[in-house]
């Protein structure tokens, strides 16, 4: 969630870590701080509250420069955002100093023993006990004292370091949050995320949970914490920086909604075959028997990947006629779940580095369980510790509020589940060239939503003074009533609530009003026996929201007159199967939120309190 940015190499620091800060605020945070090495042989350090203008306003009043330092953008975990608890964090004598994304969960213990032993402490923060624990263990070698000092500390961690007293280079470590290493020409780097340092290099890899690395102006070594040399594979990312701009649009938000369909269509190409509807998965350590033997499977996800899992155990249970279960990554391991013979543990995660997934998943691995992995990284943790990957083709994320990933995933779930279905004999080949024919048209029908845009932008401007809203979806399309009351709750500041339409009756009829906004869910497949038995008890939902009073949305199928009779506002989507439906629908909810959040002032793509990346538990 805090953002990283390290440098070391013959060109000034200090504009490029500003420079890679500012491609990191998309994750959210509250301060910002830098840190270099100067010519006089000491550190320069500058720290502001609040954005990074405030901090590149402290270095325009009191300069700072150096071949080598590193920067942080903070979001508060343990202190107050002020300047002083702003990273980089200092030891005592002034000359080490630490940024870091993570939680040290014994700080507390640390510090009282550090304190006791004579070390004085300015901050509030957690991560203040690192930067004295790697003075305690300093002896002239700056990446001993780092190995020294991550072997004593519990919970999770990204780090950099810098020190005047052995200079010259920079000490990352990782043990949970991402850290990416650059190679550069003569110049090298480390960070949170891609984007930051993709301006000047597209050569890079991850760390692993455990690795060390020390990078100075001949190269970077890498070893464990325990000083055993080790190797990462370096990958070249093929998009650049200008992919990540706004490219005309007023919030990457609103951008990355319209990319849905380009994002949808790329998800797809490679893995459909069109005239025989065959599925075929590539980077997978899952052969094609293992799938035909799995009997169970278990999705797990947070946020919106979650309700991506809840939409993804329709179509599983639907076309591959096994049971799913649907966890949440922070509760999973918490419950010590059973997990059976023959059982796939599906983990979803848009960054590939959010921690409760993955703790979840590692505790599905080790329990037994194949573990597959749907993600838009390529190379984070999370698929670097899966059998296999679908990877979702989505690009670059950059607003807060998941947009495209979330579509992207939808279609990954969908051919996942195509899969199993093949595999295990339930699907056949004439339904499967069915299918995979809607899956190929769902591209041009996504366009055919984003053309109404002007439509949703009017329905905004009714809305946007409302205080609460109820989202309603029966089925598969629950889930999309949970996402489109997250989006609206996330970028507007609304209280929003998404709900099973079917239990109205059993207590939140009570809140229904001449003031609600009611949005239902009401598409309908006519060629399915149990979408057209949900569509009509749907109906009766509307009904019981207008009798009191309710301000009924509806999102309907294109010349649904029924709908269109009974509700106050109509939003059509183009005909689809029931279990595709939801990757239409979704996106006018998007939409509907984002005007409404503009209209209300809101910080469409940084949103407050929130971060793209969640790596702490």
């Amino acid at each position: 969630m805090c953002g990283i940015v390290g440098y070391i190499g013959a060109h000034r620091a200090v504009p490029i870590i500003l420079e890679g800060l500012k491609r990191l605020e998309y994750r959210g945070y509250d301060s910002a701080g830098i840190a270099v090495f100067c010519a006089d042989g000491k550190l320069g350090i500058r720290r502001a509250q609040g954005k990074l203008r405030n901090l590149e306003d402290v270095i325009r009043m009191d300069p700072v420069d150096g071949s080598f330092g590193i920067g942080h953008t903070r979001w508060a975990t343990h202190g107050r955002p002020t300047e002083e608890n702003a990273h980089p964090h200092r030891d005592c004598t002034g000359n080490l100093v630490v940024v870091h994304n993570g939680i040290v969960e014994n700080y507390l213990t640390l510090k009282h023993s550090l304190e006791a032993e004579g070390h004085e402490f300015k901050t509030d923060t957690d991560t203040e006990v690192i930067a004295h624990l790697v003075e305690k263990y300093f002896e002239g070698n700056l990446e001993q004292a780092v190995r020294a000092a991550v072997k004593q500390v519990t919970g999770v961690f990204a780090l950099a370091v810098i020190s005047s007293s052995d200079p010259n280079k920079i000490v990352a470590a990782r043990n949970g949050p991402p850290v990416v290493i650059g190679i550069g020409d003569g110049e090298y780097f480390v960070a949170s995320d891609v984007p930051a340092i993709l301006n000047h290099t597209r050569d890079m890899f991850y760390l692993a949970d455990g690795d060390i690395a020390v990078l100075t102006p001949a190269g970077v070594q890498l070893s464990d914490f325990d000083g055993r040399p080790v190797s990462r594979q370096v990958t070249h990312v093929l998009w650049d920086h200008i992919a990540a701009e706004k490219g005309g649009y007023k919030h990457f938000m609103l951008k990355e909604i319209f990319e849905q369909p380009r994002a949808v269509r790329d998800t797809t190409l490679g893995r459909v075959e069109h005239e025989t509807g065959r599925i075929y998965l590539d980077e997978m350590d899952i052969a094609s028997e293992e799938f035909a033997r799995f009997r169970q499977v278990k999705l797990i996800a947070c946020g919106t990947s979650w309700h991506a899992a809840l939409a993804g155990k329709f179509m599983i249970e639907k076309l591959a006629r096994l049971p799913v279960e649907v966890d949440y990554g922070s509760e999973f391991r918490y419950r010590d779940p059973i997990v059976e013979d023959g059982t796939l543990t599906v983990v979803i995660s848009q960054s590939g580095e959010t921690a409760d997934t993955l703790a979840a998943q590692r505790e599905a691995k080790q329990k037994g369980s194949k573990t597959l992995a749907i993600c838009n990284v390529v190379g984070s943790m999370i698929t670097r510790e899966a059998a296999g990957t679908i990877y979702t083709h989505a690009g670059p994320e950059i607003g807060v509020a998941s947009t495209k990933a979330f579509t992207c995933q939808l279609t990954a779930l969908f051919i996942l589940a195509m899969r199993l279905g093949q595999a295990n004999g339930r699907l056949d080949e004439s339904s499967s060239r069915c299918l995979v024919q809607e899956l190929l048209l769902l591209p041009g029908k996504l366009e055919t939503v984003l053309s109404h845009d002007a439509a949703y932008e009017a329905l905004a401007k009714e809305l946007h003074r409302a205080t609460d809203f109820l989202y309603l979806g029966r089925g598969v399309h629950f889930p999309i009533a949970l996402e489109g009351a997250l989006k609206l709750k996330e970028i507007s500041y609304i209280h929003a609530e998404g709900y099973p339409a079917g239990e109205m009756k059993h207590g939140p009829n009570a809140l229904i009003d001449e003031k609600l906004p009611v949005v239902v869910l009401a598409t309908c497949d006519p060629t399915s026996r149990e979408s057209r038995l949900l569509y009509e008890k749907t109906l009766s939902n509307i009904q019981e929201v207008k009798a009191r009073e309710g301000v009924v949305v509806a999102v309907a199928t294109e010349g649904d007159q029924h709908v269109r009779k009974i509700a106050h506002h109509v939003i059509e989507i183009p005909p689809s199967s029931d279990l595709l439906g939801p990757i239409l629908e979704i996106v006018p909810l998007q939409l509907l939120a984002y005007h409404i959040a503009v209209r209300r002032g809101c910080d469409v793509d940084q949103p407050r309190n929130l971060a793209k990346s969640v790596t702490v538990e």
